[in-house]
């Protein structure tokens, strides 16, 4: 019994069960989201290796991102913010941005969900992975459904 007079189900992600996705640029671990537990946040961990960076892209939701390890350079509508071990960053919704490290990192993002990604100007950027979305296309990342 909760203190709200009701009884609850906590879901339980096990790290062995937590969903894996990787991207050439980056592996996402989902800990939390619609299809895993939660109702509407998705939760999930970021590795991004040394080098690397995402592809430029827009999000539909407001994203929060906190460094655990290294450092992460975050092009955001044309301005240009470097985060360390620590620091949180508040990305808006309709913000075009790009993420890209030197170093590589580690972080924990919170969001929404559904949130889609799409291309901001709806053309598909050189190299675009296969999961990115395709000119006007917008698209649920399987780390954030």
């Amino acid at each position: 019994m909760s203190i709200l007079g009701g009884s609850f189900a906590m879901p339980v992600i096990r790290r062995t069960d937590a969903r894996r996705t990787e991207t050439p640029n980056a592996r996402m671990t989902t800990y939390a989201s619609p299809t895993q537990g939660s109702t509407w946040l998705a939760v999930w961990h970021v590795d991004m290796t040394a080098g690397a960076q995402g592809p430029p892209h827009a999000m539909d939701t407001e994203q929060v991102w906190t460094l655990l390890t290294g450092t992460a350079r975050v092009d955001l509508a044309g301005e240009v913010f470097t985060l360390a071990a620590g620091d949180t960053a508040v990305l808006p919704a309709d913000a075009a941005r790009q993420i890209a490290t030197d170093t590589g990192f580690t972080a924990v993002v919170a969001s929404p969900s559904p949130a889609h990604a799409y291309n901001p100007d709806a053309w598909t950027p050189d190299g675009a992975c296969a999961l990115a979305p395709r000119d006007d296309q917008r698209v649920l990342p399987p780390w954030i459904a």
